[in-house]
């Protein structure tokens, strides 16, 4: 008896958790600086969402944006960043929200050769 309302009472915990949380695929434009051993994505736009691949045409930005938004950058060996640096990019990627939020990179592309006036550094 005692172990049947036990069990019952497991069954009940794990059905009642929280469902994951879901983590979107988002398009960012900001200012690609290194900071230390870190990737940043300075005066950023607000995420949007998005699909996992590269930006093309329209969704390519002509001057950099007067975002206000911070990223750290992960999952970025897969991509040639240096050659980027203090550039606008777009970056495509799973957010994962935070203090300072991230981006699991999953695509980048230069948009404008330079920054916004008043990026970071």
């Amino acid at each position: 008896m005692i172990r049947a309302v036990f069990t019952t009472i497991l069954l009940t915990a794990w059905m009642i958790q929280a469902p994951t949380k879901k983590v979107e695929i988002v398009s960012v434009t900001g200012c690609l600086r290194e900071q230390g051993t870190n990737w940043m994505l300075v005066a950023a736009t607000e995420p949007v969402p998005s699909l996992a691949n590269q930006a093309q045409g329209k969704d390519i930005p002509t001057t950099p944006p007067a975002g206000k938004g911070t990223f750290r950058l992960i999952g970025t060996s897969e991509f040639n960043l240096p050659a980027m640096k203090d550039r606008t990019v777009v970056i495509r990627g799973l957010l994962i929200k935070d203090k300072v939020s991230r981006i699991n990179m999953t695509s980048a592309v230069e948009a404008v050769a330079s920054c916004a006036p008043g990026a970071p550094k």
